[in-house]
């Protein structure tokens, strides 16, 4: 069994010997892939739809790993306990819905010394939620697959953390005026904007022509509040702009 690039990345990230939950683990791939490379030395592979369920449980037991794959239906982190898991994997759904099970399960945190997720979007709402309740970023990787780019985002607790979160979202001086500030780097990732890829590049020149469409959607309106939503737009071209011509380009 092979997996893709995406669940690689996120697979490497999982430190030796873990109790692993995969929250919407569709068919299971990772569990059993963590089971087979000693990552994992226990997996639980939660579903909430039956068919993805129905997928999990086959992929587990054809895999003869029954004993050390559980797969369960329930929503989001209702599949655990706390004190389960040790690490949580969360991949392929949007950053306000990962934030969303997390603040929803977050007693079941307790215990948890790692959280490995991959947004396909909203990027800066998971960084946002992570700032919010004490858990700090400390690795980052963009990847592009399939002609779609992705984010994974490790996160651990703070108190166990090796750096703090006013050291990773410190601004940072560019060139001249430009700055790139708290904010800025939720948004386009405190590590990422270190290694600043042609994937890096390719994803905010893209990011910003959805924008520039959502001021001219904006713009349509008469209401003060779009003239002001349009101009705070603007304002994010702008400083995105700076930022990525100020940047470094890394070669991967």
């Amino acid at each position: 069994m092979k997996l893709s690039n995406r669940l690689q990345q996120i697979h490497d990230q999982i430190p030796e010997g873990s109790r692993l939950a995969d929250i919407g683990s569709d068919h299971a791939l990772l569990p059993v892939a963590a089971i087979r490379s000693g990552q994992a030395v226990s997996a639980i592979a939660g579903e909430v739809n039956p068919g993805p369920y129905d997928a999990a449980s086959k992929q587990v037991s054809d895999a003869g790993l029954q004993s050390q794959i559980t797969v369960r239906r329930g929503d989001g982190l209702d599949v655990i306990t706390s004190g389960e898991v040790d690490v949580i994997t969360i991949a392929g759904m949007g950053g306000a819905l990962i934030a969303s099970i997390l603040d929803r399960g977050i007693s079941k945190l307790e215990g948890v010394q790692l959280l490995i997720l991959q947004p396909n979007v909203g990027e800066d709402i998971l960084r946002r939620w992570l700032l919010q309740h004490h858990w700090v970023v400390v690795a980052e990787q963009l990847l592009e697959e399939d002609g779609k780019i992705y984010e994974i985002i490790t996160a651990m607790p703070q108190g166990s953390s090796p750096i703090t979160n006013e050291e990773v979202y410190r601004a940072r001086p560019l060139q001249g005026d430009v700055e790139l500030t708290e904010d800025l780097l939720l948004r386009m990732g405190p590590y990422l904007v270190d290694r600043a890829t042609d994937v890096f590049f390719a994803k905010w020149e893209s990011e910003i022509l959805k924008l520039q469409s959502v001021v001219q959607s904006i713009s349509k309106s008469d209401q003060d509040s779009s003239r002001d939503k349009a101009a705070e737009v603007e304002q994010l071209i702008m400083s995105l702009k700076e930022v990525l011509a100020c940047l470094p380009k890394v070669k991967p």
